[in-house]
């Protein structure tokens, strides 16, 4: 046998799942920050793989696009349509002969075959599957789990010799195969030569009128090929995704074994069942995560950092030594020893210097904080730039939105506004000004000045402002009688 015969991977995709009764292509529910598809490819990864060739059919448009950018081992995937879905043996002889394979007659490779909806699936032992099949020598080799409860399951079928004598579907299976536990996972390594011969060999007579891949495993083993069966050492990898309830499940144990890594890795969790990690976030060490924590998306969490009770965290980058509490952060930065919360909301583009305070009930968008400046409670700055060392007092708006427009605040360092105080945008407050309670600017501050009182009149021609299309003509001076929008 040769030292090296190239491996490539066959991923089925094609299937509606009606019992997800979604819009949504099955393969495309999230689970844990990315589409349970994503998951089945990246357990791919441990393996040298020439391609991967994704079959789709229904919903083909959208998971093509999902998937666009996915590579493997450096190779972009390859999509094959199974327009009209004949079943699964059907679809891997689409991707045979559809795809980029290379077809020398010197050429003998393998080809893992994968469902896209089985998310549960580690890269080790996929490899250990491919590793089995070439140690052996086998034609075909099947990955097998042992469940306690085999219902609705394909029952493998082992010879005196412990190979795999044929796979029997739970309907057809008799009293004393029922009994048996090891079941068919539908995960398989084939040599392509004879899995491509096979294929041509079966046929659609059964109740369903489909051409079964498990029919093609029967084929091998009646022309005397050996077809071995590898036992996956956990029997979750086996779970398929056929519904809900099962999307659930495996959320759960996915959502199971990233908590593990990251508290091997130096972090504390007070009650992993109720901390929640995307895929894709990162942790550095001796970060505490307290009950009802979520991390999602492409989050980053610095050293000493602790997040929680009940906040969610999302595309934000998070710096050390940070506390968040009770609070929502989306797509923001927070510098070094920042303070949230409780109930605090970040909106996106909110930018927090190092020692910056948001505090209880405020709520920030598009918002420069700077060095040590605090917002501490029940105030909005929205599209603003705020420097160092400011006092945003309780109940201060920027009142950044004029009906049609939104506008821009600039405030100083070391400024201090008091209660309820409104700064109509644009306006600019300078360094060292003071903004009395109950204030309402409308002007520009010089630095070092206080700003008071309530300049509001009437204005019985008030004109509502008109939205203005994106030419990048600057924004129009601000009427006497905005429109705020907090």
């Amino acid at each position: 046998m040769s030292t090296y015969r190239p491996i490539n991977a066959i991923v089925l995709a094609a299937g509606e799942g009606t019992r997800m009764r979604s819009s949504m292509p099955k393969v495309l529910h999230p689970l844990c920050g990315q589409p349970m598809l994503m998951h089945v490819i990246d357990s791919l990864a441990a393996l040298p793989l020439e391609r991967v060739v994704i079959v789709v059919g229904h919903g083909a448009h959208e998971v093509v696009e999902v998937m666009n950018s996915t590579q493997i081992t450096g190779k972009p995937c390859e999509f094959v349509e199974q327009a009209v879905r004949r079943g699964t043996g059907d679809a891997v002889s689409i991707a045979l002969t559809a795809a980029t394979f290379d077809d020398g007659d010197d050429v003998e490779d393998d080809v893992i075959v994968v469902a896209g909806d089985q998310p549960l699936l580690r890269p080790e032992t996929l490899a250990a599957l491919a590793t089995a099949h070439r140690e052996q020598g086998a034609a075909a080799s099947v990955l097998t789990a042992v469940l306690d409860n085999a219902d609705g399951l394909g029952r493998i079928i082992r010879d005196k010799d412990g190979f795999v004598s044929r796979i029997v579907e739970h309907r057809d299976a008799s009293g004393s195969e029922l009994a048996i536990q090891e079941i068919n996972t539908s995960i398989y390594c084939f040599r392509r030569n004879l899995l491509a011969p096979a294929l041509r060999r079966i046929t659609p007579t059964n109740s369903q009128g489909e051409f079964y891949l498990t029919d093609a495993v029967e084929v091998l083993r009646s022309a005397g090929h050996k077809v071995i069966a590898v036992v996956a050492d956990d029997a979750d990898e086996a779970l398929g995704i056929n519904d809900r309830s099962q999307l659930a499940q495996a959320d759960s144990v996915l959502r199971e074994r990233i908590n593990l890594k990251w508290m091997q890795a130096g972090v504390s969790m007070v009650d992993p069942s109720r901390t929640y990690i995307d895929v894709h976030v990162k942790l550095g060490t001796d970060v505490r995560l307290l009950p009802g924590t979520m991390l999602q998306g492409t989050t980053t969490i610095g050293n000493d950092t602790v997040i929680g009770p009940d906040s969610r965290i999302e595309n934000s980058v998070i710096g050390n030594q940070v506390t968040i509490a009770n609070s929502t952060v989306v797509d923001s930065v927070l510098a070094d020893t920042c303070k949230v919360g409780p109930y605090a909301h970040l909106r996106a583009g909110t930018d927090l210097a190092g020692g910056a305070q948001i505090g209880a009930f405020a709520e920030t968008k598009n918002a420069r904080i700077g060095k040590g400046s605090k917002v501490p409670h029940l105030a909005y700055v929205g599209d603003a730039v705020v420097g160092a060392r400011a006092n945003i007092a309780c109940g201060t708006i920027t009142a950044n939105y004029d009906g049609a427009n939104k506008h821009q605040t600039v405030i100083g360092d070391d400024v201090h506004t008091g209660s309820n105080s409104v700064l109509v945008a644009p306006v600019s407050i300078g360094d060292g000004a003071t903004v009395a309670s109950g204030a309402v600017v409308t002007r520009d501050v010089p630095a070092g000045a206080l700003a008071k009182g309530m300049p509001a009149r009437f204005q019985l021609d008030y004109e509502r402002p008109q939205k203005k299309r994106a030419s990048g003509v600057p924004n129009a001076p601000q009427s006497d009688l905005p429109e705020s929008d907090t």
